[in-house]
């Protein structure tokens, strides 16, 4: 936005979107001069309750609390101290420490008094601003600087010494409030399309584990119907989403496929040096199992090639390749019966390791799943896909909403 003054034209320091009814500029501010900086008084994990009063730790502002405002307290705790800090409403909380600095320079605005503000917190008491918007702004246009000043290398400490020179660029309360409605606005929907996307993936599973895990059915070992391919060990360095003849899984990518079925296209590919001289090709309807895991949950984890392959693709580091060479199985159902619970739970007792956990092929063949008849697990098939395919359109929503507030909070903030 520009003004003429004097037939030259001034660049106003102002935003580059804003609402109509408000003009003039943003006025520059240190927090030191706007707020006083407080510390929360140590609450720890282990005084938290089921009843008591509420209280908010350091660490939830990471986990729990996704929107710039904290509305609903989730923690209690019983502790007697008077000496315990307690928020009032409008108040801007910050972590004092955190695993990295992009992490710690986190800000939620408490919109409720009386709330026991507990270890490692700094706690910013705005004067005559509103919290909301101060809360957008940290998380925006001033993340990167809060993040600069934060110190340390294996745990990153951020205190009130350090917050006092960060600067602020704001413009009068009513602005203020009106654009942190907006943007609050679009969080709670962005809250509830989080809750719409947590109760299908419960439900996927939930129809997963419940179909599948049928007694009734024949007991079917891997061994009676799956062979078993040898896979490479290309790192990941040996890959490239630009150039190549062979495309390539890698393990890595079975643990963030939101589907059970998958196709190539956005597999990565060999770079041409690095192509081995042996290797098996994938088919439609071919599995790959994730062969090794920190994570007990996600050891073997599996995805299935449910779609026409483009060209070649073979599996790679850390996958087990396996493939139905008796026809007992449709395309699609091996991608959730390889994922269910009780098939899982077979994989779980055979897995081997401390840190990491691994298992291998022959264990895989001496695991079992319960095969229905084909016509019965096509049925099964569609009515899964149908809610996974809910599932993708619920998160590419949720993607939209998050892309539409971070542009907001890039053009509505200096």
């Amino acid at each position: 936005m520009t003004t003429t003054i004097n037939n030259e034209h001034k660049k106003l320091n102002a935003p580059n979107l804003r609402f109509p009814e408000f003009q003039g500029e943003w006025k520059e501010e240190r927090l030191a001069d706007i707020a006083d900086l407080y510390k929360g008084t140590g609450i720890s994990k282990d005084q938290l309750s089921d009843d008591g009063e509420p209280c908010i730790l350091y660490g939830e502002l990471y986990t729990k609390y996704k929107s710039e405002t904290i509305r609903e307290v989730i923690s209690k705790t019983n502790i007697n101290n008077t000496k315990l800090v307690r928020s009032k409403a409008n108040d801007v909380i910050i972590p004092c420490s955190g695993e990295t600095a992009e992490d710690i320079a986190t800000a939620r605005c408490v919109l409720n008094g009386n709330i026991l503000l507990g270890g490692d917190l700094n706690i910013i008491r705005l004067h005559g601003y509103d919290g909301a918007f101060m809360s957008y702004q940290l998380n925006g246009r001033r993340k990167y600087y809060i993040a600069k000043v934060a110190q340390g290398v294996s745990v990153v400490h951020l205190y009130g010494e350090h917050l006092k020179g960060v600067k602020t660029i704001n413009p009068c309360l009513e602005e203020q409030k009106k654009i942190a409605s907006l943007l609050a606005l679009l969080d709670e929907r962005i809250t509830t399309q989080n809750k719409i996307i947590d109760k299908l993936q419960s439900l996927i599973k939930g129809m997963e584990d419940n179909l599948l895990d049928n007694p009734l059915w024949e007991k079917t070992y891997l061994r009676s119907f799956m062979q078993f391919f040898p896979t490479n060990s290309l790192s990941w360095e040996q890959l490239s989403y630009k150039e190549g003849a062979i495309r390539n899984l890698h393990y890595g990518l079975i643990h963030v496929f939101q589907t059970r079925g998958i196709n190539s296209a956005s597999l990565p590919m060999i770079k041409n040096e690095a192509i081995p001289k042996q290797y098996t090709l994938c088919q439609v309807g071919d599995v790959a199992f994730a062969d090794a895991s920190e994570d007990t949950g996600e050891i073997a984890k599996s995805v299935e090639f449910v779609d026409t392959i483009e060209g070649d693709t073979i599996c790679g580091l850390h996958t087990i390749h396996g493939r139905d060479i008796k026809n007992r199985t449709v395309v699609g159902f091996k991608g959730f019966a390889f994922n269910s619970r009780y098939f899982h739970n077979q994989i779980k007792r055979l897995a081997q390791g401390t840190k990491v956990f691994s298992i291998t092929a022959n264990n895989l063949s001496s695991c079992y799943v319960y095969l229905p008849d084909l016509e019965t697990q096509k049925a099964i098939v569609k009515l899964l896909k149908a809610y996974e395919e809910k599932l993708l359109v619920s998160k590419r929503l949720l993607e939209h909403y998050e892309k539409q507030k971070q542009y907001l909070l890039r053009q509505m903030f200096i």
